[in-house]
């Protein structure tokens, strides 16, 4: 039997803020779309623009991180699984919707570049977080093994 392989990686802006869910079971489910943008050259010779939306969905802890943190705009690097649901609409005809179930999310942008305001956040939260974020260094050799740099993806 062949092996097989389902990854996605993306790097995009927000078309909208996350919207933040809980299943009948407790767990965080965010779900939102980003917008990659490819520029090619036409047959007359023109420079074109294509826009792709991509429908994203993030579980777990990972969903509040998304929910909390993200905005409108903001430019964002993923990667995930494709994953297609079915289900039948009030209609009786059945329905398909093709996410990208994350596994990996960084924040590209800076803080105060996005179109979007920035999300009110308490403080104690915030703080709280902070404390409990591990220290980074600079030295490489502290840096987590599978921590994805910017300088290391290929495009």
């Amino acid at each position: 039997m062949a092996a097989s392989l389902n990854r996605v990686t993306l790097i995009g802006n927000l078309t909208r803020d996350p919207e933040l869910r809980k299943t009948t079971g407790g767990q965080s489910v965010a779900s939102f779309t980003i917008a990659t943008n490819r520029v090619y050259m036409g047959s007359d010779g023109q420079k074109k623009e294509q826009a792709d939306y991509h429908s994203l969905v993030a579980w777990g802890r990972l969903g509040e991180v998304c929910a909390q943190y993200l905005v409108k705009g903001k430019k964002i690097y993923v990667d995930g699984r494709l994953q297609t649901r079915e289900w039948e609409g009030q209609d009786g005809q059945k329905r398909y919707r093709t996410e990208v179930v994350l596994e990996n999310m960084i924040m590209l942008d800076r803080s105060g570049q996005t179109s979007g305001a920035p999300r009110p956040a308490d403080a104690n939260e915030v703080a709280a977080e902070a404390a409990a974020a591990p220290v980074m260094t600079d030295e490489p050799s502290q840096a987590p093994a599978d921590e994805i740099k910017l300088e290391d993806i290929p495009f």
